[in-house]
């Protein structure tokens, strides 16, 4: 008679009668499938919770554009190019035509808030502006002709001039805000998503309690991703700052100036640096580069040569900005326009319909702020900057 011993081995048909009855093992394809359930829900569950934190994210912008913005900011920026490829392919920019309605006349221009109502300071009188010469031929009424928009200190602050892009897309119209720097001062503002992270010291929005002395706001440059430079403000870095990057510069006095970075740090009465691309526009000269044609002159946008929704930002002799905003324009237009504009240097900030805007601000109740586009056709909500921005942008106060 023989005993089991402890390392005694049970046999495969041993194993088989101890298992319990009414138990079944899984099969190997039914292991299979629930590994592949797991490998694709995964995604799935990361994707659904990505996309939907940028669409229940704050602000006004699109559904359209922020998953674009998702898209570039998770690798895909290939996928959105080639998109917005095929949709310029197939809604190309008109060619000819008249601009409905004219160049606009605009009507008495507002009072600023604030410091209007106090003594009126003596300031240094600038050169009368010479009108921007139309681009397309015969010019019509009031073509180019600069008309104010708002006054500080009962001197034309902010001006605005209306013409068409070129001779080929005539019934676009591109708006030219003028900015008198002796009358008002500027703030950088960065955005939630670009350049992202906190700790800044300006908000992502215009705060309430600035609101009823807001003259204007207007858009920024790329992402950063595309600028091809980098973003600084007091003290804090998002992206190292580039050499020879085409850079808004704003100091703590509240003026601004474009140049082409070449300091190795900013200095002390520096607020922000905002950089993007290369200049349009250097010593009064137009740059050979707006007819380069490679991504990494002019980023990876729909094409250097296609007309689209753009805008720019320049510096004239005499110290004052321009700013140019508008459809149906390529490089080398938009650096004409900001170029027969005064401007001696000159850069371009963001591109496309969602992202370039020009707005002035009425104020017809105490601490309130009525936003109002440079021209009728801009696309973004008036109020994108009155709530919290996804992209930085410059606020404009009087002095």
């Amino acid at each position: 008679m023989t005993t089991r011993t402890d390392s005694q081995v049970d046999t495969p048909q041993e194993l088989r009668r101890a298992t319990r009855p009414g138990v079944s093992r899984p099969s190997r394809r039914r292991i299979w499938l629930r590994r592949a359930v797991v490998v694709i829900l995964v995604p799935l569950l990361w994707l659904s919770w990505s996309i939907g934190s940028v669409l229940a994210a704050p602000g006004t912008d699109t559904t359209a554009a922020r998953l674009a913005e998702w898209a570039r900011f998770n690798g895909l920026g290939w996928v959105v190019s080639e998109a917005e490829q095929v949709q310029y392919q197939l809604n190309p920019p008109k060619v000819g035509g008249s601009l409905a309605g004219g160049i606009p006349v605009v009507s008495a221009p507002p009072v600023a808030p604030g410091p209007s109502v106090r003594t009126s300071p003596a300031v240094p009188h600038l050169a009368v502006l010479a009108s921007i010469p139309p681009q397309a031929q015969p010019g019509l009424p009031n073509e180019g002709v600069w008309q104010t928009l708002t006054s500080v200190h009962g001197q034309p602050a902010i001006r605005a001039a209306f013409l068409r892009p070129d001779a080929q897309h005539t019934s676009y119209m591109v708006g030219v805000a003028w900015l008198n720097q002796k009358l008002v001062k500027m703030v950088l503002h960065p955005g939630y998503t670009v350049p992202g992270g906190s700790g800044w010291s300006q908000a992502f929005d215009v705060p309430s309690s600035q609101r009823n002395s807001l003259l204007a706001t207007f858009n920024s440059g790329f992402t950063m991703q595309d600028a091809n430079g980098g973003f600084w403000m007091d003290g804090k870095t998002a992206v190292p700052l580039r050499q020879g990057a085409a850079s808004m510069v704003l100091y703590k006095d509240g003026h601004v100036d474009v140049v082409r970075w070449t300091a190795a740090t900013p200095g002390p009465d520096v607020a922000a640096v905002r950089q993007n691309l290369g200049l349009l526009v250097e010593n009064g000269v137009i740059s050979a580069d707006v007819n380069s044609k490679t991504t990494r002159t002019w980023g990876k946008t729909v094409g250097d040569a296609t007309f689209v929704w753009r805008s720019a930002l320049g510096v004239r002799k005499d110290g004052s900005l321009v700013f140019v905003v508008g459809a149906s324009m390529s490089v080398p237009s938009l650096a004409k326009i900001v170029h027969d504009a005064g401007a001696v240097t000159a850069m371009e900030l963001d591109i496309n319909k969602s992202w370039t805007n020009f707005i002035t601000y009425t104020h017809p109740s105490s601490g309130g702020a009525v936003p109002h586009m440079l021209t009728k056709d801009e696309h973004p909500n008036p109020y994108r900057y009155l709530q919290l921005s996804s992209r930085d942008f410059v606020a404009v106060f009087p002095r």
